[in-house]
């Protein structure tokens, strides 16, 4: 999961669908593919659903552990200009994809471990995945604990454990060992893999000094690792997501970047003593996104630029190429089911870039362009209904209290995306109660 920050945006509230898809190129019409779809719009928010209980799966971002792939929200709107972050939601999945109706408020006074005795009153979404091997995905939390700013500041990250009921619990500390912090900087940026390829969940975390925290799977339900060792070098100190096994040799492999915002970065390799080799060093860009764009047989590196996107195919060697279009946000999925990657960059337009044997191009790229004034961004691309596709979910943000989320289903073919979404619906419906 790679959980998408807010923004700045401003615009008036007008009513109708957020967004229409408009294929560019020939052959990008892809309103048959969606024509098997009914979409469910939601003006006000609808009756709270139970959330339905699993017994566990394999299903990335699965909190209830029912086998489909739940969303999670972070910087919901307010019920008021001006008031204080409600917290995370998070809407449950169901066979035919996104269910608003069942969904969870996650609020630092609910679900938040107190730190000398006081709760936080930042509560941010990080990262999920299944950290104690239950069959339940669990959530990587930050907070703001208190500090006086002498000294090393305390672990901000707590978890939250799934379960039948979903993330049902309050959260607990993230325990990283003295022994593997490095410098006086913050234990944040978690990401998640298996970076030992010993089939449980790990994590890794920002350090200083050219070091990250590498705290071995799997965690108790206290939040302590199995193991972590002294701090690994790196070519980074901001170790960023989704883990992807980019050579295919069974260690999962991250992207490093040598600071926040725009710079270089490098994929860091894991292997039996975690994330500590490095490999191909990519150029400097404001995101990265690994996957399987169409050459070569191992995954790919996509960054994100002001100008243009650069393109390292087949990792960690890399061929260099590039793509004529800027991304300030990337993100890769198989939208239309047949084995490669599509890329999406959000920036000033949110395009989509099909996947092809010869690599990507512009060729029947889809413009996804929304009808009112706002700023639409990306919030994850993945799989919410079970059909092999990955599925566009994006935000309209209008004003601090007006908010739309749509998704919109893969289909086959060369339209990628389905010309109308199956659900929208705003994350003022966590604010009811």
């Amino acid at each position: 999961m790679r959980v998408r920050r807010s923004w700045a945006g401003t615009a008036s509230a007008v009513g109708g669908l957020v967004l229409v898809l408009a294929a560019c190129g020939p052959g990008t019409d892809s309103g048959a593919g969606s024509a098997t779809h009914t979409p469910v719009s939601i003006a006000n928010a609808p009756a709270k659903l139970p959330i339905p209980r699993g017994k566990g799966s394999k299903t990335p971002d699965d909190f209830n552990g029912d086998g489909h792939r739940d969303l999670v929200l972070n910087d919901l709107v307010k019920d008021q200009a001006h008031a204080d972050d409600p917290g995370i939601g998070v809407a449950y999945g169901s066979a035919r994809g996104l269910t608003p109706g069942a969904r969870q408020l996650l609020s630092p006074k609910t679900r938040a471990a107190a730190t000398k005795g006081q709760l936080p009153a930042v509560f941010d979404a990080e990262e999920s995945c299944d950290l104690d091997g239950d069959g339940f995905t669990d959530l990587v939390v930050s907070t703001d604990p208190p500090y006086d700013g002498q000294g090393q500041p305390p672990v901000p990250l707590q978890l939250l454990f799934g379960s039948p009921a979903g993330l049902a619990t309050r959260g607990v500390h993230l325990v990283v060992p003295p022994a593997a912090r490095f410098g006086n900087d913050w234990a944040d940026q978690p990401v998640c893999g298996d970076f030992d390829g010993d089939g449980s969940k790990d994590l890794v975390l920002h350090a200083s000094g050219g070091r990250l925290t590498y705290l071995r799977g799997p965690f108790t339900r206290k939040g302590a690792p199995k193991k972590a060792g002294a701090p690994l070098p790196s070519p980074g100190e901001v170790p960023t997501g989704p883990a992807a096994d980019v050579n295919r040799d069974g260690y999962d492999d991250l992207v490093v970047r040598t600071a926040q915002g725009t710079g270089k970065s490098a994929v860091v390799l894991g292997g039996p003593d975690g994330p500590a080799e490095t490999g191909v060093v990519l150029p400097a860009g404001i995101d990265v996104s690994l996957g399987r764009f169409g050459k070569g047989r191992d995954l790919d590196a996509a960054v994100g630029a002001m100008g243009e996107t650069a393109l390292r195919y087949d990792l960690p060697t890399a061929t260099r190429a590039a793509l004529a279009s800027p991304g300030s946000v990337l993100d890769a999925a198989d939208f239309d089911g047949d084995g490669l990657s599509e890329l999406v960059s959000s920036g000033s337009r949110l395009r989509v870039f099909k996947g092809r044997t010869t690599g990507l191009s512009t060729a029947g790229m889809v413009t996804v362009q929304p009808p009112v004034h706002g700023t639409t961004r990306l919030l994850t691309a993945a799989d919410f209904d079970g059909d092999g596709r990955a599925d566009l979910a994006v935000r309209t943000y209008r004003s601090e209290t007006k908010d739309t989320v749509a998704v919109y289903p893969g289909v086959k073919g060369d339209g990628l995306v389905a010309a109308r979404p199956v659900v929208t619906f705003s994350t003022s419906a966590f604010l009811v109660p």
